[in-house]
């Protein structure tokens, strides 16, 4: 039981660490196109990014934020076991939702979600990338293509047979909700920014 408590600690952490690194910010800068927390929302997500004008970029970030919350939980598996992943996965998302480096206020979380199912749960990261584009489609609201996702996922983790992985990611999805809640204002008064909208 110590062992396993210990690994998850350190899966938690390297998932922190790992989950914590803004890739919008730092891409944004690296290419000239400016502080991103100066723009538009002021957010670090790939959303964000793409109201620079640079399509590319956002791409980047959106994979990126993905792959380091995929990456923390492939390593921690090799590194402390398979029962460390949850906790690699549930740390790459509080790290990017809280990232110590910019003084806790990070991104949204959406993609590093999406990353974390990818390597912990992968059955129920299918459902979620099926219900996001299924959301974004008929409605043209990322905001609510990604509570939509992040709200149904862990019942698909629960409907395979991964428990604790529901239970994690539900805990997780409340974390996504609570940092989108100025979008949810903005959906119940119908003055929320479709996609493709400037």
């Amino acid at each position: 039981m110590v062992g396993f408590a210990y690994g998850a600690a350190l899966a938690l952490v390297l998932g922190y660490l790992l989950g914590s690194i803004p890739f919008g910010l730092v891409l944004t800068r690296l290419f000239g196109a400016g502080d991103l927390r100066s723009i538009g929302s002021g957010n670090i997500g790939a959303t964000n990014v793409l109201r620079t004008g640079r399509k590319g970029l956002a791409a980047a970030t959106l994979v990126l934020d993905a792959l380091k919350a995929t990456l923390a939980v492939v390593a921690a598996a090799v590194l402390f076991g398979p029962t460390a992943e949850l906790a690699a996965a549930a740390g790459a998302i509080i790290g990017h939702l809280y990232p110590v480096w910019l003084k806790f206020r990070g991104g949204k979380g959406v993609a590093t979600f999406f990353g974390g199912l990818i390597g912990a749960v992968w059955p129920a990261a299918i459902v979620f990338a099926v219900v996001w584009l299924a959301v974004a489609w008929a409605t043209r609201y990322s905001s609510a293509a990604a509570l939509a996702a992040t709200a149904v996922s862990p019942l698909a983790a629960l409907a395979v047979g991964f428990g604790e992985g529901a239970l994690v990611f539900a805990l997780l999805a409340v974390l996504v909700w609570f940092k989108h809640s100025a979008n949810i204002g903005r959906l119940l008064r119908g003055t929320e920014s479709k996609i493709g909208q400037g």
